[in-house]
């Protein structure tokens, strides 16, 4: 049997103007929130205190990402710094058998911005954000530590993106990402004293469009699609044994991120308030597996087989004030690994989150602070490739995202 381990280290990189963030993001371990697998859909405060219903609405800077279609819907330039910082505490239990996740918090920034100009119909923006994520400690010899022990996957999207108001109630958007990623992953061959070493990183291209459409000031329908990618890493394979040298090889193993595409109708009876759902799907049945070619050990398979889900999103937002609003939300989303492959480094389940947060919109800044909880969990048996993994997970994840916006 085999004890498998994940870790990323972390390391920087730089674009033009946000090479300090950029640097920022790769250097947080990104935290999904064990549902849909490994996304981390969760991008901007304004979205997730309505429980990323914002599809429909896009109406900051954070619609790089939700739905670039939305950017003209914002005067000038704008600029927009985030902070999503998350505790995951997932907890496992079998006959005899109990183990948790280290709750540490971790922190994912994002950064927008966008221009839209004057004397044509034109809006172009710019983002840097974390749309997958994965990180999960649960400590030294869990029960299934032969499964899996601790996880991590880093990824980071530079995203420009170009928006053109067709008409007065149209709008469309499309831009390429530029998406970097960074993995180690340690596996451990019980009984024997070796352990399997894998460290390599990669990059790949792939692109988002958006759709806006505003027939009625009550109504709003959005469209937001993000295409697959397939980061190649490549790195090194390596034996490592207290009995033997070590010995290494170039080695490499690719990795695919699904596409997915979500759809929003918001609803307005009057200015002060807006009610939206959305409904997003993940095609993830292309991650079958992770396969790590040219090793000392041989052909070395992690096995995915991952399905196809849905996160269906509804929010709501109340303006009160002098500029200030608040808002709440509700998220369900699916899990998308069957138990024949569950790994507990990968906590998959169905999760409800709620959220709720205030924030103001004044004449230069804007502000936004949300609150964000996760629970669910699942029962798993008959896992034949991670036998020792069967039994019950239950997740409680708490998280809080801040914003600001500069308004030129």
């Amino acid at each position: 049997m085999k004890k498998n381990k994940y870790k990323l280290h972390a390391t920087s990189v730089g674009a033009g103007n946000f090479a300090v963030l950029a640097a920022f993001i790769l250097s947080a371990e990104s935290e999904s929130v064990w549902a849909n697998a490994f996304r981390l859909p969760n991008q901007d405060p304004e979205a997730i205190a309505r429980g990323d219903a914002f599809t429909a609405t896009a109406d900051d800077p954070a619609a790089v990402y939700y739905n670039p279609a939305g950017i003209t819907q914002l005067p000038g330039q704008q600029v927009s710094a985030g902070l999503y910082v998350i505790s995951a505490d997932t907890k496992f239990s079998a006959p005899g058998e109990s183990a948790g996740t280290a709750t540490t918090p971790q922190e994912v920034p994002q950064l927008y911005y966008v221009n839209t100009f004057t004397n044509v119909p034109l809006s172009v923006g710019f983002g840097v954000y974390a749309p997958y994520g994965l990180s999960l400690n649960w400590g030294a010899n869990p029960p299934f530590s032969t499964a899996g022990e601790n996880g991590s996957l880093l990824y980071a999207c530079f995203n420009p993106v170009l928006a053109w108001k067709i008409s007065k109630t149209l709008s469309v958007a499309m831009g390429p990402d530029f998406n970097y990623s960074q993995v180690t992953f340690n596996e451990g061959l019980l009984g024997t004293g070796y352990v399997f070493k894998y460290k390599g990183d990669g990059w790949d291209f792939g692109y988002n469009a958006g759709l806006l459409w505003q027939p009625d000031p009550k109504w709003s329908f959005g469209i937001n699609y993000r295409s697959s990618t397939r980061v190649k890493y490549e790195g090194t394979a390596s034996q490592d044994s207290p009995f033997s040298p070590i010995s290494s090889t170039s080695s490499s193993i690719a990795i695919p991120f699904p596409e997915y595409i979500t759809g929003g109708i918001s609803f307005r009876p009057t200015p002060n308030w807006n009610f939206e759902f959305d409904l997003d799907w993940t095609k993830w049945n292309e991650d079958k597996q992770v396969t790590f070619d040219n090793s000392p050990f041989g052909t070395q398979t992690l096995k995915l087989n991952f399905n196809n889900s849905f996160i269906y999103e509804f929010g709501l937002t109340r303006e009160l004030w002098d500029g200030y609003f608040a808002s709440v939300g509700y998220m369900y989303s699916q899990n998308s690994s069957p138990s024949a492959n569950f790994n507990p480094v990968i906590p998959d389940a169905n999760l409800n989150l709620g959220g709720v947060g205030l924030g103001h919109h004044g004449q230069r800044w804007d502000w936004m602070a949300a609150f964000q909880f996760a629970y669910g969990g699942r029962t798993v048996s008959g896992d034949s490739a991670n036998p020792s993994a069967d039994g019950t997970y239950r997740t409680f994840n708490k998280a809080v995202n801040i914003s600001g916006t500069y308004k030129f």
